[in-house]
C-alpha cells in the first residue's frame, strides 16, 4: 500500500516544497514581531510530545516573564481569536489550551486558526507580553518565529519516514533545515552515547543547529475527583487505560511495569467523549475479574471529559490520570535552557 501511495506523496511533497520556496524567496510574506516568538512543531502528523515540551518552556520562564501560548485549538467548536480564561471549556478552546490554563497561573492562553491574527490580537490586548509560544506551528510560514524548535519521536525519526499519504510527514524531511534546534523526544531514560552519535549522524544537522534528547517522566496517578477512595498501591492487579491521543505506546509500557494486567480502549486523537463511550468503558471495567482495579487516562483526555453532560457519569467512575513532564539527558538541559534564555534576553531589548 505504501508503494502504491508513493506517487501521491511525491505530488503532495512537491506542492509543499513550492510553497516553502515561495516563502523563502519572499514571494509570500512571513511576518516577524517585536517580542520573543518561540515555535514548537514537528514534521510529522503528531504524537511527538509538543504539549509537555511547551509546558517545560512555560516552567522555565513563567516566574520572570509574561508568557502567552497560541494554538490552533484543534477540535474546538468555535472559530477566530479567543483569549482563554478559567471559565473556558474544551469545546471553546480545545484540549491542549485548556490544559495550559488549568496547570499554570499568570500565563495567557489564546487560540486562533490564523497565527498572524492571533499574535497581533495578543499584542493588542496584552501590551506587557514578553514571550509567545506557538504550538504546532512549524508549517505556519506566515509567521517568522525568532526561535524554532523541531520535535521528532525517537521511535519514528523524520529521516526514516515519508510524506503523506505514504508516510506521516507534512513535508519533505529536508524542511528540518528551518529549525534552530532539533529535539529527539521519548528517548529511553538510559541512553547510550553511541546511539546519540548515530542519530545525529543520521539527521545531519546544519552547523548552527543543536540536537537535544529528551525523555518522559511519569508522575503518580491523580484521582479525577476528590471523593475517589480506591487505594493506590505500588503494584496494581488490573488497569484499564483509555486514551484519545496520537500515540500511547510509552504510557502503556510504563503502566505494564506497575500492574499485573493492562487492558486498553483507544480512541482517535482529540476524541470528543460521549455518554456511550463512558458506558462502554465502564462495561469493560466491570468485566475485569478483580476488585483491585482502576481506570487510568491522560491529562489531555481529562480536559475532554470535563463537559457538563458527562458530569453525572464521570463522578461515578474511579478515574485517575497520569501527569507527565519531560527532561533532558546529560548536559542537554543546561545547553537547551541557555540557548532559549539568551534568545529571550536578547529579544527583550528590542521589545
Amino acid at each position: 500500500m505504501q508503494f502504491l501511495l508513493y506517487p501521491l506523496s511525491l505530488i503532495y511533497g512537491f506542492f509543499m516544497l513550492v510553497r516553502n520556496l515561495l516563502f523563502d524567496w519572499g514571494v509570500l510574506p512571513s511576518k516577524s514581531y517585536p517580542v520573543s516568538v518561540i515555535s514548537v512543531g514537528n514534521l510529522s502528523m503528531g504524537g511527538t510530545g509538543k504539549t509537555p515540551h511547551i509546558e517545560y518552556i512555560i516552567r522555565l520562564f513563567k516566574d520572570n516573564f509574561l508568557i502567552a501560548t497560541l494554538s490552533r485549538g484543534y477540535g474546538r467548536e468555535s472559530s477566530g481569536f479567543i483569549l482563554g480564561s478559567k471559565r473556558s471549556n474544551v469545546r471553546y478552546i480545545g484540549d491542549e489550551p485548556l490544559q495550559f490554563i488549568r496547570k499554570f497561573d499568570n500565563i495567557k492562553v489564546a487560540v486562533d486558526e490564523k497565527r498572524t491574527r492571533g499574535i497581533e490580537s495578543l499584542l493588542e490586548k496584552i501590551h506587557r507580553i514578553d514571550i509567545i509560544l506557538l504550538d504546532d506551528a512549524f508549517q505556519h510560514r506566515w509567521v517568522n518565529p525568532g526561535y524554532s524548535i523541531l520535535l521528532s519521536d525517537y521511535h519514528h525519526l523524520y529521516t526514516e519516514d515519508h510524506v503523506l499519504p505514504a508516510g506521516r510527514l507534512r513535508e519533505f524531511a529536508f524542511g528540518a533545515k528551518r529549525a534552530d534546534c532539533i529535539i529527539i523526544t521519548k528517548t529511553p531514560k538510559v541512553f547510550s552515547p553511541i546511539t546519540r552519535r548515530r542519530i545525529i549522524s543520521e539527521l545531519r544537522p546544519k552547523p548552527n543547529q543543536r540536537v537535544y534528547f529528551s525523555f518522559i517522566k511519569y508522575g503518580e496517578p491523580i484521582p479525577l475527583h476528590d471523593h475517589i477512595t480506591a487505594e493506590l498501591q505500588s503494584k496494581y492487579s488490573f488497569i484499564l487505560l483509555f486514551t484519545g491521543i496520537a500515540n500511547n505506546d510509552l504510557l502503556k509500557e510504563h503502566l505494564r511495569r506497575i500492574c499485573n494486567d493492562l487492558t486498553t480502549i483507544e480512541f482517535k486523537d482529540h476524541h470528543q467523549y460521549k455518554e456511550q463511550d463512558l458506558r462502554r468503558i465502564m462495561c469493560k471495567y466491570d468485566d475485569l475479574p478483580t476488585q483491585k482495579k482502576i481506570l487510568i487516562t491522560t491529562e489531555k483526555d481529562v480536559m475532554r471529559l470535563r463537559i457538563p453532560e458527562l458530569n453525572a457519569i464521570i463522578k461515578t467512575m474511579p478515574i485517575y490520570y497520569i501527569p507527565i513532564e519531560i527532561d533532558f539527558h546529560g548536559d542537554d538541559k543546561y545547553s537547551f535552557d541557555k540557548s532559549l534564555i539568551e534568545y529571550v534576553e536578547e529579544n527583550k531589548r528590542n521589545s
